[in-house]
């Protein structure tokens, strides 16, 4: 299995930036598909940003133009680039990875306020 830990989260005023990181406890050289949920307070969990092995990049149209992942396979490592960040972003953001079944990690708060 594999075991996805968050990190990177924390208070930040509006227009700031924030870099999320997920570090995952095998390679994730083979995992093809990581990305990033969020969930804010009374809301359902939404995706974020995906990303595959190949780099093929797909994001919620809330956060396009403001938010990038990416990975690091050599450090078994996802980010998740926040810039601009807005009130609205604030949630608990979840690692995600998909490898013959769906991995979550803890959860890291992001919190967007001034």
């Amino acid at each position: 299995q594999v075991q996805l830990v968050e990190s990177g989260g924390g208070l930040v005023q509006p227009g700031g930036s924030l870099r999320l990181s997920c570090a995952a406890s095998r390679t994730i050289f083979s995992i093809n598909t990581m990305g990033w949920y969020r969930q804010a307070p009374g809301k359902e969990r939404e995706l974020v940003a995906h990303i595959t092995s190949g780099g093929s990049t797909n994001y919620a149209d809330s956060v396009k133009g403001r938010f990038t992942i990416s990975r690091d396979n050599t450090k078994n490592t996802v980010y998740l680039q926040m810039n601009s960040l807005k009130p609205e972003d604030t949630a608990v953001y979840y690692c995600y990875a998909r490898y013959y079944a769906d991995y979550w990690g803890q959860g890291t708060q992001v919190t967007v306020s001034s």
